[in-house]
């Protein structure tokens, strides 16, 4: 859950910053400034704890809806391996060699040995995916830099193992040694996601601690509908957080987008992209 998201359901619900602190466990300051916006980029600890009042409060959590459906999205079998589906009874147990013998027309993503079905672009995903794309291209060829930008469908084997292959909408690659024929060996360093109701929950559940995990620096969620963007960079190990932590921030569309792993000397500017293409957003 984006803060954005946080704060429509803090207004929805009708719940005080005091009793969103005591839900929490957060002290009531660090709930005031970052829900007011005064803390623009809360760690992720702080968000995964507001978003946790809403899945205590909500008639069922996350982490029931996840077991029953595994992110279930439209058309697709997510279950878990013990509520397996007919369309993949083997759920957990899927390798890439599975994965490469399906039929090229059918697209899914493996993460951790399940199968998750890909449902067609939306025109809106595309042109935004397109544009970032454009975008990066641009400035990498204008910056002479070794740095490779991919656009979706790319095979992503993320873990260097037999058990993951995804497919970024938009991503870049550095080291030019992960980059073979068939595809990229090991984790991008930069990776964007269009969300979409198909797959935005797999995108924010699934995929954030995926990319962390295999060493991705940076993650964009490009949420079109909300018109925000979620810039989340990875940080390394530390004593305090072994397993490393995140800075989030999110982003409008009227506010241009600085990418990380550049020393935000790029910067996209998704208020061009929407005024470009105001027919998808209603205009």
């Amino acid at each position: 859950m984006t803060l954005e998201e946080i704060r429509r359901k803090k207004k929805q619900y009708g719940y005080t910053n005091r009793y969103m602190a005591e839900k929490s466990g957060l002290p009531l300051a660090t709930v005031q400034k970052v829900l007011g916006g005064t803390t623009t980029a809360p760690r992720y600890q702080t968000i995964q704890a507001l978003a946790a009042v809403f899945q205590e409060d909500a008639p069922y959590s996350a982490e029931s809806a996840a077991s029953q459906a595994m992110v279930r999205e439209p058309g697709a079998s997510y279950a878990v391996q013990s509520h397996p589906q007919p369309r993949y009874p083997r759920q957990g147990t899927y390798t890439i060699d599975d994965y490469l013998a399906l039929p090229d027309d059918q697209r899914v993503e493996l993460i951790d040995g399940v199968i998750y079905d890909m449902s067609a672009p939306t025109t809106p995903h595309q042109l935004i995916g397109g544009e970032i794309y454009a975008l990066l291209r641009e400035f990498l060829m204008r910056k002479k830099a070794s740095c490779i930008p991919f656009i979706a469908p790319v095979d992503v084997q993320l873990d260097k193992d037999n058990k993951t292959m995804v497919q970024p909408d938009v991503c870049v690659v550095c080291d030019r040694s992960k980059i073979n024929r068939a595809r990229i060996y090991g984790a991008p360093d930069f990776v964007v996601e269009v969300l979409s109701p198909s797959t935005k929950m797999k995108d924010i559940l699934i995929k954030m601690k995926k990319y962390q995990g295999a060493g991705v620096r940076e993650y964009w969620m490009v949420d079109p509908d909300a018109e925000t963007v979620t810039r989340i960079l990875y940080m390394p190990p530390t004593e305090d957080y072994p397993d490393g932590d995140m800075k989030m921030e999110i982003y409008p569309f009227s506010t241009p987008v600085p990418v990380g792993i550049f020393n935000d000397e790029c910067v996209i500017d998704f208020g061009e992209i929407r005024e470009r293409y105001s027919f998808m957003f209603g205009e």
